[in-house]
């Protein structure tokens, strides 16, 4: 056999058929995502002191209520535009919310170690046929990394909904 002739056998028998399953591979792979902003419906934030999370948004229904300043419940309505909740979705992919454990709660022990109760949050992406959510605590003693990734979901999704309210 001639150089030429085992250079395209080697093509023919190795390197295509890997490209092919390659391509095969991570086509289904992206198109049975299990998180995609196509099949996206809404996100619920809940947060507060303690167990008591009084303050409240639904994206679905827009309704958002919480504490001001002076410690009156504030009750209205703010409606996120496609592009935050895409944004969200998108931060959300980005730091590993999916990767997130679902109980990253602290034992009453150590939540209730002041006077003051540590703060608590609930965050929840609701997409077709999954959901994901996450019940957080601020003194969680877990893996700080996965403390940080929650918390700065959190705190994206609390700036966007201050972002819309002002623009209300």
């Amino acid at each position: 056999m001639s150089q030429g002739a085992k250079k395209i056998f080697l093509i023919g028998c190795i390197v295509i058929p890997f490209l092919l399953y390659c391509y095969y591979y991570y086509s289904q792979m992206f198109k049975n995502a299990p998180y995609r902003f196509a099949d996206f419906q809404s996100i619920v934030l809940k947060y507060g002191d303690g167990d008591t999370l009084i303050n409240q948004y639904d994206s679905k229904t827009g309704r958002y209520q919480y504490l001001n300043n002076r410690d009156s419940l504030v009750v209205t309505t703010v409606r996120l535009r496609k592009d935050d909740l895409q944004y969200l979705h998108g931060k959300a992919a980005n730091l590993g919310f999916w990767n997130l454990p679902d109980d990253m709660t602290a034992p009453d022990s150590v939540r209730n170690q002041g006077k003051k109760k540590s703060a608590r949050y609930f965050l929840e992406f609701n997409y077709k046929e999954k959901s994901k959510h996450v019940l957080m605590d601020a003194a969680f003693q877990g893996n700080e990394k996965m403390l940080g990734t929650a918390k700065s979901v959190v705190d994206e999704v609390q700036r966007v909904l201050n972002d819309a309210e002002a623009r209300k």
